[in-house]
């Protein structure tokens, strides 16, 4: 491509030098080879000087304004370049080189219009150029003209003869104004004389659109007669056989599919992966053995393809088979010890099957090899939290604080969860600290806002401060429940119980009958206006969601309802 590039310009430079005369014309000449030699070697800075200083002395030369326009180009400056590109073209409109760089530029800016018309004219006068045919036939599809398009595509098969993407292309343009049935007589037409399985297969296609499975079917087969392992037909023809419930054909021609050595493993493991996420329940279950083994065999094809390991890892977790389904993203996990897609796999399974332990032995392994992977963090606090060690979260944290001390997008929620944890061991003065860390770079944080009021009033401190901080939760977010309910339970113990009802009648709407503690909360409210029977109706309702989060709940509520005789 160099030395191309070099005959190019040395062509260039001899039909567009000015006919000037003695020494200006030969400094002019060497100037302008400087100048390309500068180009070619990347120096667009020293380029650019070099040509302007040819331009200012001589502002008809074609090739500098051509080879400017190429350094402004690379220099980032699109629109000047185009202009400079212009003036070559105006000066020498006739040089084919010219005109296709000017029409590469105005494609890059996104003018449509103006590529066309530049083709079009470089056409007109070059009609020799069929390669510009392609640029604008495929111009002409992208703006729907497609009576030019068709036309284009006359000319390219006039140039090069009848091949199967001028009839592919023409069957898709005809489709396009709506002629199906030229579309499909062009294809058949060309099957008549020349033996193609793309363009059996593409009649395939057709008529399996049309639900004509048979001769649908038909066309696949002749399309396999000529390539045996020609992929778009055994799929085509796997699809007739699932449409006519012919299961014993549809899983044997994706047997074959599967096997065919010259199908890339990410096109198979794109299909079954396709395929798990569109098999209707009923089908899985009926035949799963068969889908099992269609999975299985795409894996023994390609054992050690990571798209192929997470497709069929994938298809045995969510096909209730998570235990084979983790020995599989283990091997992919194995097999890829940088892959953090591979490794995330292998985790999330962990996680799901609430194997702690591992997961976090897992995990810390991991964030030796990537401390900065925000979800093997995420995952390694989920694990600590389950194993209630909260002081190895506390130490993730700090670890992350230390890493990255500057950005607030790791700091602020570190320093929360630092909070919350600091608060699970009971250690209230350090919890409260960090929270006013995070308030300290985000004062409108809302998460901390929230467990921060909460807490105080748990702790019967500072309700006023609490009060302030919780109504900037609810004004963030007035629909979310968990704060309805910090809000509402600061108004109850600050005596204000008919707005702290609002607020939990407004809970119950979004969210708030599914947590224990929210229901219990709205009793107590009730309780306090004395409306026993309705707070009997929550309190049961609560009772019927503790999941052991409040201890001693029937105990609390039978001495609540016996003191006033319910």
């Amino acid at each position: 491509m160099k030395i191309l590039r070099h005959l190019i310009t040395a062509i260039l430079l001899l039909a567009c030098m000015l006919p000037m005369r003695g020494q200006t014309r030969e400094v002019l000449e060497n100037r302008l080879l400087d100048a390309v030699q500068n180009y070619d070697n990347r120096q667009y800075a020293r380029a650019e000087a070099l040509l302007r200083s040819i331009l200012a002395k001589d502002a008809e030369n074609d090739a500098a304004w051509y080879y400017l326009g190429l350094t402004e180009a690379f220099l980032g400056r699109e629109e000047s370049a185009i202009a400079d590109l212009e003036k070559a073209v105006a000066l020498d409109p006739d040089n084919y080189w010219y005109g296709d760089r000017l029409a590469l530029m105005y494609r890059s800016a996104g003018k449509t219009e103006k590529v066309i018309a530049t083709y079009e004219n470089l056409l007109e006068r070059h009609p020799d150029k069929t390669e510009a045919y392609f640029d604008l036939l495929y111009l002409y599809v992208g703006t729907q003209q497609y009576d030019k398009a068709l036309a284009a595509l006359d000319r390219i098969e006039a140039e090069s003869g009848p091949g199967e993407k001028i009839v592919t292309t023409r069957y898709e343009i005809l489709r396009r104004r709506g002629e199906d049935d030229k579309a499909i007589a062009a294809l058949e037409a060309f099957n008549s004389r020349y033996s193609s399985a793309e363009v059996s297969s593409v009649i395939g296609d057709y008529y399996l659109g049309e639900y004509k499975d048979s001769t649908a079917l038909a066309a696949y087969e002749e399309a396999l007669a000529l390539e045996p392992a020609y992929t778009p037909a055994l799929l085509g023809k796997s699809e007739v056989y699932r449409i006519r419930r012919n299961y014993p054909g549809f899983f044997s021609t994706l047997q074959e599919f599967l096997r065919g050595e010259d199908t890339p493993a990410a096109a198979k493991a794109q299909y079954l992966q396709n395929l798990a996420r569109f098999i209707d329940g009923g089908t899985l279950r009926n035949h799963l053995s068969d889908f099992d083994a269609l999975y299985e065999l795409g894996l023994a094809q390609h054992p050690a393809d990571s798209a192929m390991l997470t497709t069929v890892g994938g298809y045995f977790t969510s096909s209730g088979r998570r235990e084979k389904g983790k020995e599989i993203f283990r091997r992919g996990a194995r097999l890829y010890p940088d892959s953090k897609g591979q490794q995330l796999n292998y985790l999330q399974l962990l996680y799901i099957s609430q194997e702690w332990e591992a997961l976090r032995d897992r995990s810390d392994t991991l964030l030796q090899r990537f401390p900065d992977e925000t979800v093997f963090y995420e995952l390694n606090n989920a694990a600590r939290f389950s194993l209630k060690d909260y002081a190895g979260i506390i130490r993730n944290g700090e670890d992350r604080i230390r890493r990255n001390p500057a950005d607030t997008t790791v700091t602020i929620p570190a320093y929360a969860m630092i909070g919350d944890m600091y608060h699970s061991l009971g250690e209230e003065k350090k919890s409260f600290k960090a929270y006013e860390k995070v308030l300290k770079l985000n004062p409108d944080y809302v998460p901390v806002l929230n467990n921060y009021a909460y807490y105080l009033s748990t702790a019967g401190k500072k309700l006023g401060k609490a009060y302030t901080m919780s109504k900037k939760t609810i004004t963030a977010e007035p629909d979310n429940p968990t704060y309805l309910d910090t809000f509402g339970w600061i108004l109850h113990l600050q005596g204000k119980d008919l707005e702290a009802k609002a607020m939990f009648k407004h809970a119950m709407l979004y969210g708030g009958k599914d947590s224990a503690v929210i229901l219990d909360h709205y009793a107590e409210v009730l309780y306090a206006l004395k409306e026993y029977d309705l707070a009997k109706v929550y309190w049961d309702l609560a009772v019927a969601r503790n999941d052991g989060e409040l201890k001693n709940l029937e105990k609390k509520i039978k001495h609540r309802l016996d003191a006033v005789g319910k």
